[in-house]
């Protein structure tokens, strides 16, 4: 199969980013790389639908994947380890610029159920607007804004001295 050269570009540019984004949807590096490969398989297979707004479309892929994924797991809480490399995983926000910080706000997403975490991922890591995180996640955008009401209580909670000493509030 011979693959466009626009794609291979595109799969350079950006497969950082999207790591990224599977990583914090699951929670495990290699769950994140697997998911990652799928969704570009299937977005070069795609690539004429997928030109114009790749990045969404990948998105898009691995929201789904990684919700097909949750669904095949037990029902059961869980809380997944996050490696000690974080370094790729980071959010743009100043106010975690310490690696502990970092790790520390990567171990409560974590502990997240898997939609508050889809949308604070979306939301906070990935800059998305309401509506667009709606769209990627399924549902309406009064659904998102309350998960990430309850999210962002429950991420104050488990981030607590942290969140309140911080210089930036941390997601507000």
């Amino acid at each position: 199969m011979r693959v466009d050269p626009s794609f291979d570009t595109f799969v350079e540019q950006r497969s950082a980013a999207l790591l990224r984004l599977a990583y914090l949807l699951t929670g495990d590096r290699g769950h994140a790389e697997d998911l990652l490969q799928t969704a570009l398989l299937r977005t070069m297979r795609r690539w004429s639908k997928a030109r114009d707004a790749p990045e969404s479309y990948v998105r898009h892929v691995l929201v789904n994947l990684s919700r097909d994924r949750i669904r095949g797991l037990l029902r059961r809480p869980r809380e997944t380890a996050m490696p000690e490399d974080t370094n790729a995983f980071r959010s743009n926000d100043p106010a975690l610029d310490g690696i502990g910080d970092r790790r520390m706000v990567t171990d409560a997403v974590a502990k997240l159920p898997i939609r508050q975490r889809q949308v604070i991922v979306l939301r906070y890591f990935e800059d998305l607007s309401v509506e667009q995180t709606a769209e990627l996640v399924g549902c309406s955008t009064g659904t998102v804004k309350s998960y990430t009401s309850r999210a962002l209580s429950r991420l104050r909670e488990l981030l607590g001295d942290f969140h309140e000493t911080n210089e930036m509030r941390v997601f507000q």
